[in-house]
């Protein structure tokens, strides 16, 4: 399997980007899978059922969430009707949606763990129990297994990373908007990577616009921030895995540009 992982999608220009590149290598086969974060997607904040759709008509096979996955009270219902769309797995009991799903993809069966931090996070429960959990009803899980890991600290993915090492197909992380340069197999058979990037526009902080981020951070005062509209890129990384055995062969980084 070829499975494409796609950093946050930030309002419609990510969602153009990932449209145009995602789908196009859907399209001729250069990926069988697809997976996305896109808890930015609609606006910058949340997503709403009809981004969602857009989305999965793009060509996502997944989308997972993180920290503003309820900034769209709209969406609330969306979680339950939606398998596809994954929430975090260690939210509060009770929440709408489900933090795991199993897909059927054009190479097989794929799982897709949705996991959220806890350091200069929101107090969530435990991430790493969590995954446990999850990972002992393996008969309910497909061979290939990744895992998006949605926290701010880099130590808290790479940890994590380890933990799930030889557990999971993959382990990526997300939230930051900032592309690393870790992208390794782990010794376990892991690939893993601690931030995916921004599918979104670069001339940004963050994918919104630089003038408002400015006076926010020059003043103290708060500021309305829109999405930023130029140097619209997909970052994300390609992941090759042995069908037969769930380990990572390979995971390369990708940045591709589009016309906007």
């Amino acid at each position: 399997m070829k499975l494409l992982v796609v950093g946050d999608i930030v309002g419609s220009p990510g969602r153009l980007a990932f449209s145009r590149v995602a789908g196009r290598m859907k399209a001729t086969g250069a990926v069988d899978a697809i997976v996305a974060n896109a808890e930015n997607a609609a606006g910058g904040k949340g997503i709403t059922s009809a981004v969602g759709e857009e989305l999965f008509a793009a060509g996502a096979d997944v989308l997972t969430m993180g920290d503003h996955t309820w900034d769209q009270k709209e969406s609330w219902s969306y979680f339950d009707r939606e398998p596809r769309l994954v929430r975090p797995a260690n939210f509060a009991p009770g929440c709408p949606g489900h933090g795991v799903v199993t897909v059927e993809t054009a190479a097989g069966p794929l799982s897709v763990i949705s996991l959220v931090g806890r350091v200069f996070m929101n107090p969530y429960d435990c991430p790493f129990r969590a995954a446990d959990a999850i990972l002992s009803k393996g008969a309910n899980l497909a061979r290939i297994r990744l895992v998006d890991m949605h926290a701010e600290a880099t130590s808290e993915k790479i940890v994590m990373g380890r933990y799930l090492d030889g557990r999971v197909t993959a382990c990526v992380g997300t939230h930051t908007h900032v592309q690393t340069s870790d992208e390794r197999v782990l010794p376990g058979g892991t690939a893993y990577l601690t931030d995916l990037g921004m599918t979104g526009p670069r001339d940004s902080a963050l994918g919104r616009e630089l003038d408002s981020v400015v006076r926010m951070f020059t003043t103290g005062m708060r500021e309305s921030f829109k999405i930023a509209k130029r140097d619209i890129v997909l970052e994300g990384a390609v992941i090759n895995v042995d069908d037969k055995t769930g380990r990572a062969r390979s995971i390369k980084r990708i940045r591709e540009s589009i016309e906007s």
